[in-house]
C-alpha cells in the first residue's frame, strides 16, 4: 500500500510541474548555459553542459527517471533525490537544499546551481554516467554549431 501512495504522489508531482515545463532547443539552452556562466566553469564548456543534458533528459525540464534503488532523478541535468533534492518520498541528503519540484519547470536557474555544485565536487562531470559515456573525450564543438555564440571549444584554453 505504501508503494502505492508513493506512485500517486509522483505522478501529482509530475502532472503539476508538466504545466511549467519546457523542452528546449540546443541552442536556445546554449545560450542560458553561458549566460549563467557554465562556459568554462571548472574546465567544461558549453559542449560538455549540452551533450551531458541532451542523454540525460533530451533537454526536458520535466523528464523524472525512477531508479531501482528507490531514488529519483529530476530535470534537465537528472539530479538525484538522494543526494541532490528532496523528493519526500525518499531519504535524501538534499546536499543542493531544495525540493526536488522545482527542478522541473522552465526556470532553470536553480537546476544550474545545483549542477555548478555537483561540478565542483571531487566527482566533478563524472557524476553523470552519460557524460562520461557519450561526451568525454569526444570533440563537442558541434554542440553550439549554428547558435551563434561565441563560446571557447577547446577546455585547456579555458580558465576555470
Amino acid at each position: 500500500m505504501q508503494s502505492w501512495g508513493t506512485v500517486v504522489v509522483t505522478l501529482a508531482i509530475v502532472m503539476v510541474a508538466t504545466v511549467d515545463a519546457k523542452i528546449y532547443e540546443r541552442c536556445e539552452l546554449a545560450r542560458k548555459l553561458e549566460k549563467a556562466g557554465l562556459n568554462g566553469y571548472r574546465g567544461y564548456t558549453i559542449g560538455d553542459w549540452l551533450c551531458m543534458a541532451h542523454y540525460e533528459s533530451g533537454f526536458d525540464t520535466s523528464f523524472v527517471n525512477h531508479n531501482p534503488d528507490g531514488s529519483s532523478e529530476y530535470g534537465i541535468f537528472q539530479l538525484n533525490s538522494a543526494w541532490w533534492c528532496d523528493n519526500g518520498v525518499t531519504p535524501s541528503q538534499n546536499l543542493c537544499h531544495m525540493d526536488c519540484r522545482d527542478l522541473l519547470n522552465r526556470h532553470i536557474l536553480d537546476d544550474i546551481l545545483c549542477a555548478k555544485r555537483i561540478v565542483s565536487s571531487h566527482n566533478s562531470m563524472t557524476a553523470w554516467n552519460s557524460w562520461t559515456k557519450h561526451c568525454s573525450g569526444h570533440d563537442l564543438s558541434g554542440w553550439i554549431k549554428g547558435c551563434d555564440m561565441n563560446v571557447k571549444t577547446d577546455p585547456k584554453k579555458i580558465n576555470s
